[in-house]
């Protein structure tokens, strides 16, 4: 699965630089993730860094339109980073 920013985001600038995958951009409104490169972190750390440094609950989640099991987070980060 990749995460999803919800419209809860306030723009705080955490998330983006904390990714590994640079999956986390800036949108037109708030931050978005490029569910090519969110490996939810699998590969780097125990849980997404992104969830961890955001400072309101519940901002970034589980994106339902795109589900992927471990393994295939795990071929995406081989991928990604060889």
């Amino acid at each position: 699965m990749a995460l999803l920013i919800t419209s809860r985001c306030i723009n705080c600038d955490m998330c983006e630089p904390e990714c590994p995958n640079q999956a986390i951009s800036l949108g037109d409104a708030i931050y978005e993730i490029d569910v090519s490169r969110c490996t939810e972190c699998v590969g780097h750390y125990e849980t997404p860094t992104c969830q961890q440094v955001c400072p309101i609950d519940n901002t970034i989640i589980i994106d339902p339109q795109h589900t992927e099991s471990r393994d295939a987070l795990w071929e995406k980060f081989v991928l990604l980073h060889g």
